[in-house]
């Protein structure tokens, strides 16, 4: 199995880089292949702008998905785009590991999602969703909260995780065809003790231990929707 871990945090000794330190081990200790990029330390552009193209369709007006199409077809997005889109492509597992920020990803994550997810390669034409242009491989979010678990629950002051993370779930990783699996959540890693630090790390591990029998999330199919792109009556709870 080959995985890819896109890591975003910018600490070196954070619980974010034991995470995905622990990920590697144990993955390599498997025989898997592990791939990471590590976002800050690469000092990856996340400003999605008119230098990711080599050549323009429009040189007056950018038109991002008119532009992504062309450099699509003719190889001429930016060098650190085609680099890590192919990571993505050899990939059978990505997993993203960040720290939640502000009820999202952090910036660097965000603009390597805008920037590498082009029309074309990630999606395009009749490719979203379950069709999506990145079917077959899987994906899973790895990631810290800075408040407790009771925070993320039903009437919880955060609202519900699941809630929370919908967007990149489903509107990100799923919309582009990844079969997407349940996060794993380290809860408030900042604010326990060492033990308990400890015990989340074995638990990650277990985790990884199960990835390849687990069940993924359940999204409705593009079949479950009628002409007018709404849940058909039968599939609404």
């Amino acid at each position: 199995m080959n995985v890819l871990i896109v890591y975003a945090h910018e600490e070196p000794h954070s619980f974010n880089a034991a995470l995905k330190n622990t990920a590697i081990r144990h993955f390599e200790k498997l025989g898997h292949k592990v791939v990471v990029s590590d976002l800050y330390r690469m000092k990856f552009k996340a400003v999605a702008d008119g230098e990711d193209f080599l050549e323009r369709r429009n040189k007056y007006v950018l038109t991002r998905q008119h532009e992504e199409a062309k450099a699509h077809e003719l190889g001429t997005l930016s060098h650190d785009i085609l680099v890590e889109q192919k990571k993505v492509q050899e990939c059978d597992l990505l997993i993203l590991q960040f720290p939640l920020w502000w009820f999202s990803m952090p910036a660097i994550l965000k603009g390597w999602v805008d920037r590498v997810m082009t029309l074309g390669f990630a999606y395009g034409d009749d490719k979203w969703y379950d069709r999506g242009g990145l079917q077959g491989r899987r994906a899973m979010l790895s990631i810290t909260t800075g408040g407790p678990e009771h925070y993320y629950r039903e009437r919880g002051i955060n609202g519900e995780l699941e809630q929370i993370l919908y967007p990149i779930h489903h509107g990100i990783l799923f919309f582009c065809g990844f079969t997407v699996l349940p996060p794993f959540v380290a809860w408030s890693p900042a604010h326990i003790d060492k033990p308990t630090r400890h015990h989340l790390m074995e638990a990650y591990e277990k985790r990884l231990s199960e990835i390849e029998e687990e069940e993924p999330l359940s999204f409705h199919p593009l079949s479950h929707y009628g002409e007018d792109l709404r849940l058909r009556q039968e599939f609404t709870p």
